[in-house]
């Protein structure tokens, strides 16, 4: 279980490890997007300094409509556990986001009023 924080405007956050080709991590806060359907979205500039596979290119239904991603494949580190999981990478976006698939095998905690805020397995 990690305990997560809620940003200025209730915003759910969780930190994770990225980690890069060559083996290193990067510390970062990703922000639990119920919208998104996918494991991870980043910033294609960040995908590609993590030198993550390439996969292919995808169109996307977003909130502002179509768009397109491009896939790729990285690994990260969630809860002590390292996962291989697709990412998708996108321009011009500014927060590393987390979605519903983390949501499929663990449980998420939130009670704002009681600044209690988890994501974990049972």
């Amino acid at each position: 279980m990690i305990p997560g924080f809620f940003g200025e405007n209730g915003e759910l956050y969780f930190e994770i490890n990225l980690i890069a080709a060559d083996g290193s991590d990067i510390k970062v806060n990703a922000l639990l997007d119920t919208g998104c359907t996918d494991w991870l979205v980043m910033d294609i500039q960040d995908v590609e300094s993590l030198e993550w596979s390439y996969v292919r290119e995808q169109i996307r239904q977003t909130a502002r409509g179509e768009a397109e991603f491009y896939l790729y494949q990285g690994n990260v580190c969630f809860d002590g556990q390292e996962f291989t999981i697709p990412a998708l990478a996108g321009e011009e976006i500014t927060e590393v986001l987390i979605g519903l698939p983390w949501l499929e095998n663990r449980r998420l905690v939130v009670d704002r009023k009681a600044s209690l805020l988890t994501l974990g397995e049972d």
